[in-house]
């Protein structure tokens, strides 16, 4: 894919980038084979409104999830980006967890207690920071003209360079309506496509590209959370869309797929 012309982003929204990059954990090379590397992109263009209350509640949701269930030791990899016309470009925070696993083999009850609690203090505190982060970044508004396109195929690269970091598993989950829109590559909200066969037929293809640079991402699982309720109709939640995602993540070999 051709790169884009990028727009520059306004004032305040870079000032608010800088401001939660800052705030991060820290770029340091402290994962290992036993952490968990969590990913997630929060579209951030016109087609995805946070401002309506059950977008809101299901995305939170989803936030708070995935903070619970992948913090929980030294090392585990928090990252939060932004989905819109620079992707590459979006990432708002990179939290590294500074708390020790609980390991309480051989100690007296009284010790392991005490050890308990003062783990679940300091995880909690972690995770609140991570959580508030993450909420900063779901709820603020992108009024730059970069929400004008939503380049999701930009956030493939950046998966598989989080395959470096020396974590056993990467966790990525999307918050979009997947609606894929750039200049210069696919364009789902002036073509979609049409049925299966041509979702099937794009979603290799555009694999296929990925893969001359010898793409994979066996240690992979991603979770999509749509902006929609199980009400919405086909033309809104066009489910040709959801399985061109689906069969392009297959042949990128990720070790699970799910969709909300």
């Amino acid at each position: 894919m051709k790169k884009l012309s990028y727009f520059l982003l306004s004032f305040s929204f870079i000032l608010f980038l800088e401001s939660c990059t800052s705030n991060s954990g820290g770029e340091g090379k402290e994962t290992t084979p036993d952490n968990t590397h969590t990913l997630v992109f929060i579209d951030k263009t016109a087609s995805v409104d946070v401002s309506k209350d059950f977008v809101a509640q299901k995305f939170k949701n989803t936030l708070n999830q995935a903070i619970q269930e992948n913090i929980n030791n030294k090392g585990d990899r928090f990252e939060v980006y932004f989905i819109h016309e620079n992707t590459s470009k979006g990432q708002l925070f990179n939290y590294v967890c500074k708390t020790k696993k609980l390991l309480t083999e051989g100690a007296s009850p009284t010790d392991e207690q005490l050890e308990k609690l003062d783990y679940t203090s300091k995880i909690k505190k972690e995770r609140t920071k991570v959580f508030k982060q993450a909420l900063n970044a779901l709820m603020n508004k992108n009024t730059s003209s970069s929400n004008l396109e939503t380049n999701i195929l930009a956030s493939i690269p950046i998966i598989a360079k989080a395959q470096k970091s020396g974590a056993s598993e990467i966790r990525v989950y999307y918050l979009s309506d997947m609606i894929e829109s750039v200049k210069n590559g696919r364009d789902f909200q002036k073509k979609a496509p049409k049925d299966e066969a041509e979702a099937e037929a794009w979603a290799k293809e555009d694999a296929n590209k990925i893969n001359i640079e010898n793409v994979s991402l066996g240690n992979v699982s991603v979770k999509i959370v749509l902006p929609f309720d199980a009400t919405a109709s086909s033309k809104i939640n066009n489910p040709m869309v959801s399985t061109y995602w689906r069969i392009l993540f297959e042949n990128l070999s990720v070790s699970a797929f799910s969709e909300e």
